[in-house]
């Protein structure tokens, strides 16, 4: 009897075995029996495996939506590696859960996390039995600090030095790992799509959603229902008072106007300054004040933090936050990077927490990933990551906020764009030629046959010949199914669809 040594994956095992025994290598997946001394050698030490290696498998692996097997999965990476060295990177990631294995033997496909099937933490009570969100050990700590009595935190001013440090794509407020999980979980299969297809899929959805919860942060009382009644039909809530009302329907029209400019929006001065004139319109003392850079001192009530007041140093860090925030290439950390400086510098002179919730989603509808809406986030914990940006200048709890909320989003959008099929191309090419061809019939009061007339007309005129005929059926379909709970995605008023309605029918 002779000693043999029976190889496992990085390490080995001392066992006796009669000679001439075969011995099962479990690294390379072979047979080793004269050459076990140069299989032990190959094996003893396990190899590292390189993180690029893993995320370049699951890019692969992404670019099958239903799934794809192994010969395929190997086609579509760009760096070749051994077929027996896939299988084992694919089960590696199956372990680590960023990918589902289905089916066995040849039938068995790869595909990436589905966000249904994505566990989500609940909201849990925290102070004297108030909802929170699940919070990491560093976001628990600034909690503790934030919530301390006013009179015990030191006044703090701007810290310009902030901006100042950070280089964008060096400098990273969410992790290497967040940003890959939250891609995993808003990333749309197929990015082909124009700029904003993935928002104007969810749109009636999405502009109740993100009107009504980013209004609630700032204290609002619309129902969610009182708030699809308002969106949809125009009908105020009894009870509420001005201001709310108006609250809502700024946030409808700026989500508009991010979601139909999406491939012309950006983070410039431009896109930022109309969306505040947008959603500051009628709440502001000085009507002028809107879409203008702040003058005057403000104040931030429950907070120990003091704004600047030179009005020349907030133009210039305005100007440096859009830089830094234009250059940042991650689609998460540009969105996050928008919610922590815009609030902490108050450009304007107020509406500035609105208009960093709603720039947040430039960058993700831009890239048609999933919206991020707040649903559900509770008041008290966005207030105290918000505060503990501007007395800390530390971002983990407000970090918490974000990725808990956007994780939030996905779960929603997804499963309703799961319930949807894939968008028209062509009724995607001519959307806003769509939308003004049956605006026009509306407000004009047109019955069928001067509808009929002249949408033929117009089309001749405007419509590539080739298009010309399903241009025309398009838009009539549009007309035939128009209904009072979806005019409003034509920009019309209800007294103009009543109108309208009298003469169609």
């Amino acid at each position: 009897m002779g000693f043999y040594e029976s190889i496992k994956h990085g390490a080995t095992t001392c066992m006796p075995l009669s000679r001439g025994t075969i011995v099962y290598c479990a690294r390379y997946h072979h047979y080793c029996g004269a050459i076990l001394k140069l299989c032990h050698n190959s094996c003893a030490m396990p190899k590292q495996i390189s993180p690029k290696e893993l995320d370049s498998i699951v890019e692969a692996v992404r670019s099958f939506p239903n799934g794809g097997g192994i010969e395929a999965i190997h086609s579509a990476l760009e760096e070749r590696i051994a077929r027996r060295t896939l299988q084992r990177r694919l089960s590696l990631l199956v372990k680590q859960q960023r990918l589902i294995a289905e089916g066995r033997g040849r039938a068995r496909r790869y595909r990436t996390l589905n966000v249904l099937n994505a566990v989500i933490p609940p909201l849990k009570a925290a102070f004297s039995g108030e909802t929170y969100i699940p919070l990491s050990h560093e976001g628990a700590q600034i909690q503790k600090v934030i919530r301390a009595p006013r009179q015990r935190r030191h006044p703090v001013g701007y810290n310009r030095g902030i901006i100042d440090a950070y280089q964008p794509n060096q400098t990273c407020y969410l992790a290497d790992q967040i940003r890959d999980r939250l891609n995993d979980l808003g990333r749309w299969s197929d990015d082909r799509h124009v700029a904003g297809t993935y928002a104007r899929q969810i749109f009636n959805r999405l502009l109740i959603d993100l009107s009504w919860n980013s209004s609630r942060l700032e204290g609002n009382t619309y129902s969610l229902l009182e708030t699809e009644r308002l969106l949809g039909h125009g009908e105020a809530a009894e009870g509420k008072n001005a201001m709310e009302t108006q609250m809502l329907l700024n946030h409808k029209d700026a989500i508009e106007l991010l979601v139909e400019q999406a491939p012309e929006v950006g983070f410039n001065r431009y896109t930022i300054l109309n969306l505040h004139a947008v959603l500051s319109n009628n709440l502001l003392a000085d009507p002028q004040a809107g879409g203008r850079l702040r003058t005057t001192p403000v104040q931030i009530g429950g907070s120990v933090y003091h704004t600047l007041e030179v009005p020349q140093l907030i133009d210039e860090c305005f100007g440096r936050i859009l830089t830094l925030a234009s250059r940042i290439d991650d689609p998460f950390e540009q969105a996050f990077f928008t919610m922590v400086h815009l609030p902490y510098l108050q450009p304007f002179v107020d509406v500035n927490k609105r208009v960093s919730r709603l720039a947040a989603n430039i960058s993700l509808i831009r890239q048609n990933l999933c919206p991020l809406s707040f649903l559900d986030v509770p008041i008290q914990a966005y207030i105290d990551g918000t505060v503990a940006v501007y007395e800390l200048n530390k971002v983990a709890l407000l970090r918490d906020v974000f990725v808990w909320a956007y994780e939030r989003s996905c779960r929603r959008y997804s499963a309703l764009r799961q319930s949807m099929g894939e968008p028209d191309p062509f009724r995607l090419h001519y959307r806003k030629k769509i939308k003004t061809f049956v605006a026009e019939v509306v407000r004009g009061c047109m019955d069928k046959q001067r509808a009929a007339n002249w949408i033929a007309l117009m089309a001749e005129k405007e419509i590539s010949p080739n298009d010309t005929v399903r241009f025309v059926e398009v838009v009539e379909t549009e007309l035939i199914n128009l209904h009072e709970g979806n005019f409003a995605r034509y920009h019309l008023r209800p007294s103009e669809f009543l109108d309208w309605q009298k003469v169609w029918s």
